[in-house]
């Protein structure tokens, strides 16, 4: 089956999604809102601390920043080959094998969504005002109910899902603006870590590390190829939806970063998750914090409204192909079983793992997929296809090598994270091999 085979079934039949119903701008947000969540205001600390300079937490975000956007232009490559949607399932499986694809479905169900989901929204409940009536509640119950309001939002009220989600965006980066001017208004003399000496020699093992946490931050890069049957104009649109959000949501996380690990004492932010908080009480007092926490707010729900838009159509389709059960498929405008199933899953992870644990999982699992993902770029253009990549072959080469060295000296550095993102995958292929109905495709 081409990808012009698999547009044409994706507009058939009433329990299909409206094709081509989301804008470019939309898609731009949907990527946006996908990346920027709590990974940029919570990873910088624990960088920090490893890497022991500013300086070096900076480059880190450079050189991930940098990667990002070569995987985006790769998989902007993929997703003009295949125009429907699936993400990483849908280009293993045409790419590679049906098996390909599965794991790399069963890898999104577990860490692609349901565990950056819970990572979102875990990090929402921290970052929210302690009120009186919230002290009182167990912990996990505020990022479970932000979860299911999600899930409500895209699930139940579909139609709505999308203008929401866009405006909340547009509300976030008017309140990132704002921080940033204030923060700029306070140069130099309220910069306490401008002087901060840089640690020697150099922790190459640990900068892996960092940039396997920093790559979380990043992973939403490819957020489009999740809905692309719904952009209008997928194969144009898609990819450029892709590069454009990655380069200003990159530019947007160096400012950030300069501003996080240079505002306050590096004393008071060494090993600290609230890294952001604690940057803007440096620098503006509580009235600041205040601003600051509005903005980790917003961006934490708009990053679980993004996934909880995107997951479920990868399960969506997998659905469509077999390889899960039909109850997975869109019904009317939203695949509402398979929203209900991610949100019960995320909802299971907010109560039994850490902030810590989940940003090297889901940092490693999620680094390996992608760069399996890209090497199809290789494998398809091996076979003689004439699938598109600016300055080929670079952008893949730089971002295949760059992830696998990174996720192999994790490896080594955080053992059992990474063991449990490598049981993860051959989960995958056990659950694969006891299918009973696999896909198959021509």
């Amino acid at each position: 089956m081409d990808d012009g085979d698999e547009t044409k079934e994706l507009r058939t039949g009433s329990d299909r999604p409206p094709a081509h119903s989301l804008s470019l701008f939309s898609a731009i947000n949907l990527v946006a809102a996908s990346m920027i969540g709590a990974g940029v205001y919570t990873t910088s600390g624990f960088t920090l601390a490893d890497l022991g300079s500013p300086s070096r937490v900076i480059a880190a975000w450079i050189i991930g920043g940098a990667i990002a956007i070569c995987g985006a232009i790769s998989y902007g490559a993929l997703a003009g080959r295949f125009t429907a949607s699936g993400g990483e399932y849908l280009f293993l499986s045409r790419a590679v094998h049906p098996a390909a694809g599965y794991v790399a479905g069963f890898v999104s169900i577990l860490a692609g969504f349901t565990g950056a989901t819970a990572f979102a929204a875990t990090a929402l409940e921290s970052y929210l005002p302690k009120w009186n009536f919230m002290q009182s509640l167990p912990p996990g119950v505020i990022a479970s109910l932000a979860i299911t309001l999600a899930a409500l939002l895209h699930g139940v009220y579909a139609r709505f899902g999308t203008p929401i989600q866009n405006a909340m965006v547009v509300g976030k980066f008017i309140l990132l603006l704002a921080f940033f001017g204030v923060a700029a208004s306070s140069y130099p003399s309220s910069w306490q870590g401008l002087e901060a000496p840089a640690a020697s020699p150099f922790p190459w093992s640990a900068f892996a590390v960092s940039l396997m946490w920093i790559s979380l931050s990043y992973s939403g890069f490819n957020a489009a190829i999740y809905v692309a049957s719904e952009v209008r104009e997928p194969r144009v649109n898609v990819a450029r939806s892709l590069w454009i959000a990655t380069m200003a949501v990159t530019i947007l996380y160096v400012l950030l970063n300069i501003i996080f690990v240079y505002a306050p004492p590096p004393a008071d932010i060494i090993g600290q998750k609230e890294i952001a908080v604690i940057a803007a009480r440096s620098i503006g007092g509580t009235n600041f914090e205040s601003l600051i926490r509005a903005v980790l707010v917003v961006s934490l729900a708009t990053s679980v409204s993004a996934m909880m838009m995107s997951g479920p159509r990868v399960y969506a389709k997998m659905a469509d192909d077999g390889a899960l059960p039909s109850w997975f498929r869109f019904q009317a405008h939203a695949p509402s079983f398979a929203i209900a199933f991610q949100a019960v899953l995320a909802i299971v992870v907010v109560q039994v793992s850490t902030l810590q644990r989940l940003l090297s999982y889901l940092g490693f699992t999620l680094s390996v997929s992608a760069a399996l993902t890209v090497v199809t770029i290789f494998l398809l253009r091996y076979r003689g296809e004439k699938i598109r990549v600016p300055f080929y072959p670079w952008p893949p080469l730089i971002f295949v090598i760059g992830t696998v060295m990174i996720a192999t000296i994790a490896g080594f550095k955080q053992p059992v994270e990474c063991l449990a993102g490598l049981l993860t995958l051959l989960v995958g292929v056990v659950v694969y091999a006891f299918t009973k109905n696999k896909p198959s495709f021509s």
